[in-house]
């Protein structure tokens, strides 16, 4: 009689168990369905939104990939959040699985991610960039990708070259361009009258440092993005631990379905 009610009790107990582990994980999965589908709303929203502002992206190399990441974030968080919302709410094995199958494949594309930022990590170094930028870099050629992306960040950033200015001495930009000592992207802007516009472009690409931005780009982004880096970091520590804990809940939980 008392081994009976000791397994009865004990199996009530694995029972209160696996309901906490579900209820759990389905608030958690839940959460992420609502991040998913808010990512998702903000991407689309900037893609048709009629206001012009799909324009501004469009035109700007940086923010029109940043929509296209958010995109595929959303969608991917939207679809594990759902999966996992399902399977445990259903208790369906079959969607457990998958989950599962799915966290794994991302936990492991970010450790992969990892490594080869760590193994590359030369390649984010201000020599680095600077040899790219006096090897590829044009000036006024839209078209390429290079070319371009470097205008939007100098643009955006107010700044000149990676260092300073001085990087496209010897570039294939002042081969290309050879009156200009520096890009119309390194010029000073002024947005007084409402529209933006050039102080003396003439100046400025003469080489007068009144007249350009003499920050180089790699401290500009740098400085912009310092808090981001560190907070980055701390989310994806945050987000591997909860996708560990999140495998075990749903391995737990296919475990313990009957």
């Amino acid at each position: 009689m008392g081994q009976g009610e000791a397994s009865a009790r004990g199996t009530t107990m694995e029972g209160d168990c696996l309901s906490c582990i579900k209820y759990l994980m389905f608030v958690f999965n839940f959460l992420i369905f609502l991040g998913g589908s808010f990512l998702l709303g903000v991407g689309v929203w900037v893609l048709v939104d009629p206001t012009g502002f799909r324009e501004i992206v469009a035109a700007n190399p940086l923010l029109f990939t940043g929509v296209y990441i958010i995109l595929g974030m959303g969608g991917m968080l939207f679809l594990l959040g759902f999966l996992g919302c399902c399977g445990a709410i259903r208790e369906n094995k079959c969607l457990l699985l998958f989950f599962f199958m799915l966290i794994l494949l991302i936990f492991l594309a970010e450790l992969a991610a990892a490594i080869l930022a760590f193994i590359f990590r030369e390649h984010l170094t201000r020599e680095y960039f600077t040899k790219e930028l006096k090897k590829h870099y044009q000036g006024y050629n839209n078209t390429d990708v290079f070319t371009s992306t470097w205008n939007a960040i100098m643009s955006t950033f107010d700044c000149c070259g990676v260092n300073s200015p001085e990087d496209f001495k010897d570039s294939l930009f002042r081969l290309i361009n050879q009156n200009h000592m520096v890009p119309e992207a390194c010029c000073q802007r002024s947005s007084q009258t409402g529209e933006v516009a050039y102080i003396s472009q003439e100046q400025c690409l003469s080489g007068n440092m009144m007249f350009r931005n003499n920050k180089g780009c790699y401290s500009a982004v740098v400085d912009y993005f310092e808090l981001y880096i560190y907070v980055a970091g701390a989310l994806a520590i945050v987000v591997l631990t909860i996708e560990l804990f999140a495998m075990v809940f749903a391995m737990c939980l296919f475990r313990g379905i009957q």
